[in-house]
């Protein structure tokens, strides 16, 4: 079953969520990939009355608050945002590496975490630190929007520039549409700072 807008629709089902990377470059989202398609996970063990990853199975949910509040500190991004998009970019995984080669909490490509002086992208401080200095000049550049800079984080500044807004790519318009949501739940029931 191909789940489309699955973010947008009521449903009661639960379960993991593979996003499938088509022939011809187009991108598909089910909860069946069969042998031989170009997957990858993307959203696993979904709560069916929030549309929310199940956030109780993500082991070190909490575990670098601490961090994301001294981020928000230094870098005026709500820490509830920077822990949403520690979520969705590696659950929480300080040691995450993706397919192609993005590293750590924040997801951060080699070449951008030298460039924001990301010595170690693997340590949990660093890149929180260095994801959040990247969110933070994406949000100024597209004058405080969110969720442009969410959709700079995920498929680049040029790309938003490009189309002047969210490109037209699935991957990137669910990734915004699943971090502001993980971002608004944790800003409504467990705030980690005094953000607006």
């Amino acid at each position: 079953m191909i789940l489309l807008l699955f973010l947008l629709l009521p449903t009661l089902w639960a379960g993991d969520i593979y996003l499938v990377r088509m022939p011809d470059g187009s991108m598909m989202l089910t909860d069946t990939p069969k042998a031989g398609m170009d997957w990858e996970l993307w959203w696993d063990q979904v709560d069916p009355h929030t549309n929310l990853p199940r956030l109780d199975l993500i082991k070190d949910l909490n575990s670098f608050d601490a961090y994301f509040v001294e981020a928000e500190g230094q870098h005026g991004v709500p820490a509830e945002l920077l822990k949403a998009v520690c979520v969705a970019e590696s659950h929480m995984n300080p040691k995450a590496v993706s397919k192609a080669g993005a590293l750590g909490l924040m997801q951060l490509m080699p070449g951008t975490a030298t460039a924001l002086g990301v010595e170690d992208p693997l340590d949990p401080r660093q890149s929180i630190f260095g994801g959040a200095s990247y969110l933070a000049r994406q949000i100024q550049s597209f004058s405080g929007d969110y969720r442009l800079a969410l959709a700079a984080y995920n498929a680049g500044p040029g790309a938003v520039k490009k189309y002047g807004g969210i490109p037209p790519f699935e991957e990137t318009r669910t990734y915004v549409d699943r971090v502001m949501a993980i971002y608004r739940h944790f800003r409504d029931t467990s705030p980690l700072s005094s953000s607006p």
